[in-house]
């Protein structure tokens, strides 16, 4: 004797949103247009100026020049990154994360280290050390500070944020 089967499915509220939510990414343009975005961009094509003009001059003779790639290609790096999370708007996708704090973690940090890295690369750059290098060192350390001053404004608007978002 055949034994009769049934089967019932559900669908659960979380695996409904994430499919809808998932299958299209938004690109916000307006994101540019404000003062954090062009601070952002700044950052990226000047951290990229700082350490490409490292990167060509024997740097890896004097640790201190290290310390600055490191710093200069480390958080190139993640704005880059944090670019295509605003660009795309993946922090609507990710609520869980308090990306205020985040981005202020990150633009504070960054700030931080960059005029490390600045005061560093500045105090470092001698004609006794290699006349050769000389002027790539002198070119990375103004950049190092115009980078530096670009986080620092990022990190008030992200303090200003997370202000706005912790008093609610």
């Amino acid at each position: 004797r055949p034994r009769s089967h049934t089967v019932t499915t559900t669908s659960s509220s979380f695996t409904a949103n994430l499919s809808a939510s998932s299958s299209t990414l938004a690109y916000d343009r307006e994101f540019l247009r404000t003062l954090p975005g062009l601070l952002m961009v700044a950052e990226i094509v000047l951290g990229l100026l700082v350490w490409t003009l490292i990167a060509g001059t024997e740097y890896f003779l004097y640790p201190a020049f290290g310390w600055v790639m490191f710093v200069a290609v480390f958080y190139w790096v993640l704005t880059v990154f944090f670019l295509i999370i605003y660009m795309t708007m993946t922090y609507t996708r990710i609520p869980q994360v308090p990306w205020t704090t985040v981005g202020l973690c990150f633009n504070g940090s960054a700030f931080v280290l960059y005029l490390i890295a600045a005061i560093v690369d500045a105090s470092s750059v001698t004609k006794e050390l290699d006349s050769h290098n000389y002027n790539s060192w002198a070119a990375s350390s103004f950049f190092a500070f115009v980078v530096t001053s670009c986080y620092a404004g990022n990190t008030y608007f992200s303090f200003i944020s997370w202000q706005a978002r912790t008093l609610q």
